[in-house]
This record gives structure tokens, sequence and C-alpha cells, in this order.
């Protein structure tokens, strides 16, 4: 079976776009449709694999971007890419799905003169494959905070981009 492609995200799929976020809203974070067009008009880095395979949506440190995620990263880092949210459907998993969306974005990153790639995973609720993930890619632990008043505690990660 052939790859899927890794393309941009275009308003025609939005829809099944914002179904496979929500589906994951607890590791994500629910959105509605006009938040997912807000977030991917000030998005960095935004691609999918396939029709909705999955897809991964980044910022760079000039987003208008309110989370207390990202908000963390910003008031550290002077410049970097925030992966925002990453998700694979369950019927793409293991295809290396996602690990072809990071290659995508570090290669964009670096291309804009990046030195770092960031994110965060939850702490509490767990997410033991995404913690696997990370660690596989070369990502360590810069910092943790509890969020959302108290309802999830998240791990912040870092990981150099290589020249």
């Amino acid at each position: 079976m052939p790859e899927a492609a890794l393309l941009p995200i275009s308003p025609t799929v939005e829809p099944a776009l914002l179904a496979l976020n929500n589906a994951h809203a607890a590791e994500l974070s629910w959105l509605d449709r006009d938040r997912l067009t807000f977030l991917l008009r000030q998005a960095f880095h935004a691609r999918r694999i396939g029709e909705v395979d999955g897809f991964l949506l980044a910022f760079d440190q000039g987003a208008a971007y309110d989370s207390p995620n990202y908000r963390w990263f910003r008031q550290r880092y002077r410049r970097f890419v925030y992966i925002d949210r990453v998700v694979v459907a369950p019927a793409a998993r293991g295809r290396g799905c996602a690990g072809r969306l990071y290659a995508d974005l570090l290669s964009q990153a670096r291309q804009a003169g990046h030195d770092i790639v960031v994110c965060e995973i939850n702490r509490d609720p767990p997410n033991p494959a995404s913690d696997a993930f990370h660690a596989a890619q070369g990502f360590a632990e810069v910092g943790q905070a509890t969020i959302h008043h108290g309802s999830k505690t998240v791990r912040y990660l870092a990981r150099a981009i290589e020249r």
C-alpha cells in the first residue's frame, strides 16, 4: 500500500479534521469550527496525511494564541515552534503517520531558521503512547504545570533541531 501524501489543510477537509480532533478532545482539547479556522490562520505549519488519516498543527513564537501551554513556552523561549496538536486516526495508526508529520515539521522549522521544537503532553490524565512516541523522537522534559483549574497536569517537552 503506497504512503498517503502529506498535504496542506484545505477548507474542504476541515469538517473531517474537526471530527478527528474532537474524537480525541481529552488529549487535544475540543474545538468548534470557528476556533479551528482561527488556529489554522495562525499556524506556522499545518499538515494532514491523506484525506485526514492524521494531522499536525504547530505555531511559532509570533502567533496570537491564548493557550496556557503555548504561553508557558513564550515566556521562556525567544524563538520556537510549538506543536499544538497531532493526532492519527485509529485506522491509520502503526503506519508511521505521526513520525512523518514530525519529520515534515522539523524540516520546515529548520528551513525557517528555528533551533527548537516544543510541545506538551498530558501527565494527568496520562498518555503513555504519546510519552513513548516523544521519547523516541528525542524530546526531553523541560517543565510541568497544572492547568484548566487543576483538571489537567502536563509535561513540557523540547527537542533541538539539528542543522
